[in-house]
């Protein structure tokens, strides 16, 4: 029997928990047709930011293998489906980043170093004054 997700985040768990959903795949396929260089995002709280965002990173990222979590959606019927996991991606939530000034600076600052680990092989071959100031910000 499906579960109701009740304060899930995470796409990838949402599908493989077996929770009930309403497929929004679509809206990928709406941002790429948009074409824009910047898309804002609003929405009232609780109005699923987090796990639409959570879509396009899963959707997106080629660090991973999402077919699996998108199998049986809108937007395997569509074109786009040859975008999948083909993009660079960096997903930073401020869901969590909350309470006062200290906790929120922490949690964004966990969150940029989980994802520049994440792209940490890109660094490998830098030369010159980019491997300077890479090394720099490695001090900090």
């Amino acid at each position: 029997m499906k579960k109701i997700p009740i304060r899930t985040k995470s796409f990838s768990r949402l599908v493989e928990g077996n929770y009930y959903f309403v497929d929004k795949t679509l809206m990928i396929k709406e941002f790429l047709d948009r074409g824009t260089d910047v898309t804002l995002i609003t929405r009232p709280r609780k109005f699923g930011k987090t796990i639409n965002m959570s879509m396009m990173a899963e959707f997106f990222d080629i660090t991973k293998d999402s077919k699996e979590i998108f199998k049986g959606t809108k937007i395997m019927e569509t074109p786009y489906v040859a975008e999948i996991n083909q993009y660079p991606t960096i997903f930073i939530s401020f869901a969590d980043a909350k309470r006062d000034k200290e906790t929120v600076v922490s949690t964004i600052r966990t969150q940029i170093q989980i994802q520049w680990d994440k792209y940490d092989f890109v660094f490998e071959n830098l030369k010159g004054f980019k491997k300077i100031n890479y090394e720099r910000l490695m001090k900090y």
